[in-house]
């Protein structure tokens, strides 16, 4: 058995609120709310069910098929679609459901998914991406002590 070394996925996972996030914010892609707009591409696979002509077409109006569409993913995603498609059956393998798992955090159809991707939706009202304000440093540019840090949450009484 291996190591030491990198592993896919360890470490914390990236995260777009990050207090530094100025560092790394032309890595993000941020996707629109509004999601892919169009018809679902042609289905590459043999004999679509009715099922999976659904889930197909609702997948490709995310905002995950504008991404799906520049990588011209469309196999993986008709791939997905059939494994989920299966997996939603009574008498299905439990491995089909990890499988399925799986292929939703790569097409970034899950959180860890998102971020494992660097995509991120943008839900602001006007399509400007507000960030939020860091906490705990004050606007003077100087060190705050942690008990200035601390917020009380509830006061008892």
């Amino acid at each position: 058995m291996a190591k030491g070394g990198a592993r896919a996925r360890s470490g914390p996972a990236p995260d777009p609120n990050a207090l530094r996030r100025e560092r790394d914010a032309g890595e993000w892609t941020v996707l629109p709310v509004a999601g892919r707009t169009g018809a679902p591409p042609a289905w590459p696979l043999s004999d679509q069910t009715a099922r999976e002509k659904k889930l197909w077409t609702s997948l490709w109006a995310k905002p995950q098929g504008l991404m799906w569409e520049r990588y011209g993913q469309e196999l993986e995603v008709a791939l997905y679609v059939r494994r989920f498609t299966e997996a939603e059956l009574m008498d299905s393998r439990v491995n089909l459901s990890t499988l399925v798992r799986q292929m939703a955090d790569s097409l970034g159809l899950t959180t860890p998914g998102m971020r494992a991707n660097r995509w991120r939706i943008d839900r602001s009202e006007n399509g400007d991406e507000r960030r939020p304000a860091p906490t705990g440093r004050p606007a003077s540019g100087g060190r705050v002590s942690a008990r200035d840090r601390l917020k009380v949450i509830g006061g008892g009484g």
